[in-house]
């Protein structure tokens, strides 16, 4: 199997992110570009949702993103 490498990373990114298939530096890719653009809020919320899912513990960020909007809903 060929190794997954699209481009380089940071060491920081070699720290944070798994990245163990070419999809995975697709990704990276695609976010890093989306980043430099004028994205809405729900952009941006959205860029930084996918994004962390290339993180190992992806899970944290979605059960906080959950968190938040049950709290949200649950006030009223």
């Amino acid at each position: 199997m060929k190794p997954a490498k699209s481009f380089p990373l940071t060491k920081a990114e070699q720290r944070k992110y798994v990245m163990p298939t070419n999809e995975d530096y697709d990704i990276l890719k695609k976010i890093k570009q989306l980043e430099k653009l004028k994205l809405t809020k729900e952009e941006k919320i959205l860029v930084w949702l996918i994004k962390t899912q290339l993180e190992p513990k992806w899970r944290k960020y979605l059960l906080q993103a959950l968190n938040k909007l049950l709290k949200k809903y649950q006030k009223k």
